[in-house]
């Protein structure tokens, strides 16, 4: 089986980097195939350009790369903190370049955008693991937690994946390496279990 790893924070010693790492060891152990994609230390340019939007447009061999990997995956994991309500601009401009017509979603003939597209990810689950600093009752009474509502129905169920889990960790800043330590454990439980139903 194949997954796709993305993880977006700008430092290798954040609690986002332990998060994935944490992931990674669990596919390990069970022999998946697995793509992994830290789009920071990669470098990834989250810029689109105007010529980079029509679906026949000529891709980078990067982002036909990350293309290919997305429609191969049955489990797409994303990691990255809270800011703002919203993921990073780095994972954005990912999910602008990567989650394109013809391998994320597609509508149907004649339809020039404006209907309901049909998804075309295979992947079985899409697994969301966030950090923030705001606590939680502030974020679903203030806010109203907008990154739920854009990874599960504004992405996930948009490309067909209709299997979601998300877990919000924090509050970072002010945790202890036992609060850590615990929520690494939750991360294992979790990615563990979602394989015991693969």
């Amino acid at each position: 089986m194949y997954a796709s790893i993305i993880l977006a924070h700008p430092s290798q010693d954040s609690f986002n980097n332990a998060i994935a790492q944490t992931v990674l060891e669990c596919l390990q152990k069970e022999n998946f195939i697995i793509y992994f994609h830290d789009l920071y230390k990669e470098g990834f340019d989250p810029v689109l350009k105007s010529e980079e939007i029509p679906k026949d447009s000529l891709q980078s061999k990067i982002v036909e790369n990350y293309c290919s990997e997305l429609a191969l995956s049955d489990f797409i994991f994303i990691i990255h903190p809270n800011w703002w309500g919203q993921p990073p601009a780095i994972l954005k401009g990912w999910i602008d370049k990567v989650l394109r017509p013809g391998i994320a979603y597609e509508f149907q003939e004649g339809d020039n955008g404006e209907g309901v597209p049909t998804g075309l990810l295979k992947a079985k689950y899409g697994i969301v693991f966030n950090t923030s600093n705001t606590p939680e009752s502030r974020e679903m009474n203030i806010f109203g937690d907008p990154l739920e509502k854009l990874w599960k129905d504004c992405i996930f169920n948009f490309c067909g994946v209709s299997n979601f889990h998300r877990k919000m960790f924090g509050i970072v800043v002010k945790s202890t390496p036992k609060q850590r330590e615990d929520w690494l454990e939750e991360v294992k439980e979790t990615v563990n279990k979602i394989m015991i139903e693969k």
